[in-house]
């Protein structure tokens, strides 16, 4: 069952995509691709999208990228990817929106840092820039307010009142305090620059899971404007995973939080998608959302020294990954089916039984039996070696989606 929100959030439309206002979670990415080559940036968004992306979002760091952008959108739309696609500005983005105008229109959404968009009253001019061009254009922005770049002239200020009247605040408390305040006080300007309320998404981002639970519960209490989680720079790997889920997962739970993205490091070389398999499952893990159907393995011990079990999970779940293109846009409710590969019998059957579909392998010493459940009923016994049960497995599969999940029109 879905959690109710901490706030009846004000709802923004990001391209198709709803944000806030009692939609769902959704999730999003960003590329790691040159902008400037459009080919390779269409083909990663468009990869990002498939794998469950809902948003992906590129940087638009100079002239060649800001010219790139369109094409990149077409590329887009032409492999009928319809996700949103959002422009991330720092430093010079009050430049690049006016001087590609191609650029405003073609994305459906700009991220504007407070905190590097310019220094003194340049910072309020140049910032005001950005949010005339999104109202010209039609287009929603968030105001993506970072731990690493945030106002030092405000974070100055704050520290000084802070020994002046002698207030005992440490100073981790006092950059969060100031990040809630620059997200605030920059929609408010936004507002005042003709923005409305349902085009202004706010995000306040850190490192650490701590500070981020006690920067968005203290900003939840403060705005009703949809809520953009992520840390910062999550890490590479388990470390990443471990830590995205920590913060996020506590406030996804409090109902704080409209959208979502795990800043995941990739090993060189690494597949970016699996930042967007880990929101996804983070998200399906709270119960919040469905993307695709999950697969439980057994964890395996000294019943389990066969390695069949880790092979055919590992199989399967990259064949879901794969078909799922496909399949959600053919099967209504595929995402929620659920399958098991389990290594002995002690859990096996039992977790078997309880999938749409599940398979109990033998563990060490067990008669080289493998009984297969189809909503919690012995369906066969399958035997043979590893290609045979993978290949018998995987058409048990296919077959299930085909019968059980109504097409769609």
């Amino acid at each position: 069952m879905a959690l109710v929100r901490l706030h009846r959030t004000v709802g923004v439309k990001v391209g198709r995509v709803q944000v806030g206002g009692g939609a769902p979670v959704v999730v999003q990415s960003m590329t790691m691709t040159d902008t400037a080559d459009a080919a390779a940036t269409a083909r990663q968004c468009i990869e990002l999208a498939e794998a469950g992306s809902e948003m992906v979002r590129v940087t638009v760091n100079n002239n060649d990228a800001a010219d790139a952008v369109p094409e990149i959108k077409q590329r887009m739309l032409d492999a009928g990817c319809l996700a949103p696609l959002i422009g991330d500005f720092h430093y010079n983005g009050h430049l690049l929106l006016t001087k590609y105008p191609r650029c405003a229109e073609a994305l459906d959404k700009y991220r504007i840092n407070p905190g590097n968009v310019g220094t003194g009253k340049r910072r309020d001019e140049q910032f005001s820039t950005i949010c005339k061009v999104a109202v010209d254009h039609g287009k929603p922005v968030r105001i993506g307010v970072n731990g690493g770049s945030l106002n030092q002239e405000l974070v100055v200020s704050r520290m000084q009142e802070n020994t002046d009247r002698n207030l005992g605040k440490e100073s981790e408390e006092i950059i969060n305090e100031c990040m809630v305040i620059s997200a605030l006080e920059s929609t408010e300007l936004a507002i005042e620059n003709g923005l409305r309320k349902d085009q202004i998404i706010i995000s306040c981002k850190t490192s650490r899971p701590r500070d981020l639970i006690a920067v968005y519960r203290a900003l939840a209490k403060q705005t009703d404007q949809p809520l953009h989680l992520g840390l910062t720079e999550a890490g590479m790997g388990m470390k990443g995973l471990v830590w995205s889920s920590a913060a996020m997962g506590v406030l996804l739970e409090e109902g704080i939080g409209d959208t979502i993205r795990v800043s995941l490091t990739p090993r060189p070389g690494g597949d970016r998608r699996e930042e967007v398999y880990a929101a996804c499952e983070l998200l399906q893990a709270l119960g919040l959302r469905s993307f695709a159907p999950s697969v439980t393995a057994c964890p395996g011990c000294g019943r389990t020294t066969s390695t069949t079990f880790q092979e055919l999970a590992e199989r399967i779940q990259g064949y879901i990954r794969e078909q799922m293109p496909t399949w959600k846009q053919q099967y209504e409710g595929v995402e929620t089916m659920t399958l098991a590969v389990m290594g002995c019998v002690v859990n096996g059957p039992g977790e078997s039984k309880a999938a749409n579909i599940g398979i109990s392998l033998p563990g060490t010493g067990e008669a080289p039996n493998c009984p297969v459940f189809i909503d919690g009923r012995h369906h066969t016994t399958m035997r043979g070696t590893y290609e045979e049960l993978a290949a018998g497995f995987q058409a048990l599969v296919d077959d299930y989606v085909a019968t059980r999940y109504a097409r769609k029109s």
